[in-house]
């Protein structure tokens, strides 16, 4: 009788204990990681395209094409596609210098069409190299030539270090969002780095060889297109390789409605990809010998960190409340390992990477952050995925509330 109940315990804490082990590797390593500065080799430069999706983004679309300005000439142009808007984001992008695409089809709105239509109109005139940057973000210096670079060199998607910051007076809600970030687009894929695996792309600050590019499935209204279109190309043989000398940043949103709104969209489409793509990753790449989609199913297998969390705590509880009934003290001590393990993980990439951001007092509204997280998971596993892409209110937005 006791069999009965222990051996599902110990699977279970088992299949808790991969992701949590994984995260904590990952961690160690990214948190260790150091990035060595390239001095770039002088090179006839490549046909540049940045490409930019737009929607009603008139308030801040000219300081983010102006910031961009200097790093563009005649052989790296900017286009803004300004897909369904309803502001002046047109006719803003295109006095600051952009080339503007419009769009509107209001039957399919997102970004994945945006970037499809986009992509469309550059093939008349192809460049060798296409690069995503959000119309809310910022390239570091040198950004855009470094990442063609590598993106030619590897003949792969590259992903730049992208970051985001909170307000100047954030909330301690917002200065844990921002560690969580941080630890999942900064500490996580240097992690990967130093193992020698590929990242997953997050979304802007992505460089793509054209060749390689047209060879992606449409994302279309995918919640997560880039990690989508990531994973595609990886089973393809172009996996994403991770750029870190290369940085964007970008704004969290203010107010209770907006940040709902981000952390829904992303980390609804994350579990349904992980759902989705993880098993059939790690199955191509044990029959084909892959180890880089073995790699980034791993990767896929890490839940959002406050899901894990949470997973782990409520195991851990279960398996002590088993064991004083009198099953076995194995699953429980195996749950307390791996929730060990992630906040290990988490202190290890704070340490090396947000202390500056993060205030050690801060971490104390980590459990608040968690249970803040808890209807969107609540929405996912009860209702399904969030259906349609809505757009995320910027702080400078008009019905935007600071928290």
């Amino acid at each position: 009788m006791r069999m009965l109940i222990d051996l599902p315990l110990v699977l279970l804490a088992m299949c808790a204990a991969v992701p949590s082990l994984w995260f904590f590797i990952e961690c160690v390593l990214g948190a260790l990681y150091r990035t060595e500065r390239r001095v770039p080799r002088a090179e006839p430069p490549p046909k540049i395209a940045v490409l930019m999706p737009a929607h009603n983004e008139g308030i801040g679309i000219e300081h983010t094409v102006r910031a961009l300005a200097p790093q563009l000439n005649p052989s790296t142009k900017l286009w803004v596609v300004a897909d369904n808007c309803t502001d002046n984001t047109a006719q803003l992008a295109a006095q600051s210098g952009a080339n503007v695409i419009e769009r509107n089809d209001p039957e399919r709105r997102g970004k994945g069409y945006a970037l499809a239509y986009g992509l469309e109109r550059l093939a008349q005139d192809p460049p060798d190299v296409m690069i995503i940057v959000d119309a809310d973000c910022e390239l570091s210096e040198g950004g855009l030539a470094r990442l063609a670079h590598d993106a030619l060199q590897a003949d792969a998607p590259v992903q730049a270090d992208y970051v985001l910051v909170p307000n100047p007076n954030p909330s301690p809600r917002s200065i844990v969002s921002a560690l969580a970030f941080l630890v999942k687009n900064r500490v996580r894929p240097r992690g990967l780095t130093a193992l020698g695996f590929p990242c997953l792309l997050t979304g802007t600050g992505m460089a793509f060889p054209w060749a390689v590019l047209r060879k992606a499935p449409p994302t279309d209204d995918n919640l997560v297109e880039d990690m989508v279109m990531g994973l595609e190309l990886a089973k393809l043989g172009h996996a994403p390789r991770l750029c870190p000398d290369v940085t964007v940043t970008s704004a969290l949103p203010e107010g209770e409605k907006a940040a709902t709104k981000q952390r829904t969209r992303w980390e609804h489409g994350h579990l349904h990809t992980m759902f989705t793509y993880a098993p059939r990753l790690m199955l191509r790449g044990l029959l084909q010998a892959r180890v880089e989609l073995c790699a980034l199913s791993l990767e896929l297998l890490v839940p959002p960190l406050s899901l894990l969390a949470m997973s782990l705590i409520a195991g851990t509880v279960l398996c002590a409340l088993a064991a004083l009934l009198g099953a076995s003290a194995v699953p429980f001590a195996i749950f307390s390992l791996s929730l060990a393990a992630i906040g290990c993980g988490v202190l290890a990439g704070w340490w090396a990477y947000g202390r500056e951001l993060v205030r050690a007092r801060d971490l104390l509204a980590i459990p608040k952050y968690i249970l803040w997280k808890l209807p969107v998971y609540l929405g996912f596993f009860g209702k399904g995925k969030q259906q349609a892409w809505e757009r995320t209110e910027r702080a400078q937005d008009p019905t935007s509330k600071a928290p």
